[in-house]
């Protein structure tokens, strides 16, 4: 069983600044790709920004220069960090793993519990 485990979010202000966590725990045998989605409230899930196993990185435009992702491997963690924020932001942002739970299974997805980021103007 693997499961997500994201921290971080909570209120911030506009302009503010918010660095997000998902760490993956359970049975692993390794990670493949990581990524940040969020969901804004009437509207669907979208990719905010994503990070190969190799380090490449992939952003949604609007949030080109003001994010950066990040992984630590050793820690089974990926990282959002969120600058210049505005309200239009505000939303449910979740993170997405591709885990190999064992030498013998394929890569799935796993998502992460949610975690609400309002942006206050």
């Amino acid at each position: 069983q693997v499961q997500l485990v994201q921290s971080g979010g909570g209120l911030v202000q506009a302009g503010g600044s918010l660095r997000l966590s998902c760490v993956a725990s359970g049975s692993i045998f390794s990670i493949g790709a990581m990524g940040w989605y969020r969901q804004a409230p009437g509207k669907q899930r979208e990719l905010v920004a994503a990070i190969t196993s190799g380090g490449s990185t992939n952003y949604a435009d609007s949030v080109k220069d003001r994010c950066t992702i990040s992984r630590d491997n050793a820690k089974n963690t990926v990282y959002l960090q969120m600058n210049s924020l505005k309200p239009k932001n505000t939303a449910v942002y979740y993170c997405n793993e591709a885990v190999r739970p064992s030498a013998t299974m394929t890569l799935a997805n796993y998502w992460g519990q949610g975690t609400q980021v309002p942006v206050s103007s």
